[in-house]
């Protein structure tokens, strides 16, 4: 396990870390604008690859070696939003590896209170260096592949 107070925890291949909603997350009928959970998740993204590099730093130098100015760019996301969010909800936003292949992976995400899931996506991002798509070093690819066995 990995922990990095704000930046959540990685546990098992999943990535989970806790937003709360503040006024500034809601529209004026006091639940949380739809757009937010996007901001949310990408926090949530940012954060499981931020700390799967911190245990993987040279597996990070080698991707960089070979991949110099590397980024995983958002090529497509679905999204179900099934309850509200309210102000001063407490959410849990988890991420995980759904498929890792070639230059790209997808990540199976929910954003969660109190166990009750609020929001289910799936977001593909691409692996790419100079602009370009690349294929994601098969060490990186091996480290990020590593929560596949866990139950969706």
């Amino acid at each position: 396990m990995t922990a990095n107070g704000l930046d959540g925890a990685v546990n098992g291949g999943r990535h989970i870390m806790q937003i709360r909603v503040y006024y500034e997350d809601t529209d004026f009928s006091g639940i949380v604008y739809h757009a937010n959970y996007l901001k949310f998740m990408e926090r949530g993204r940012t954060n499981y690859l931020r700390l799967l590099g911190a245990d993987q730093h040279a597996l990070f130098a080698e991707a960089e070696s070979e991949a110099p100015g590397f980024a995983f760019v958002v090529r497509a996301m679905q999204l179900e939003f099934l309850r509200p969010a309210r102000m001063d909800d407490l959410l849990d936003i988890t991420t995980w590896p759904h498929e890792v292949k070639g230059a790209s992976m997808t990540l199976s995400q929910k954003v969660a209170r109190a166990g009750e899931v609020l929001v289910e996506a799936r977001v593909k991002v691409a692996f790419v260096s100079d602009g370009r798509a690349r294929p994601i070093p098969k060490a990186l690819r091996h480290i990020m592949a590593g929560g596949l066995k866990q139950p969706g």
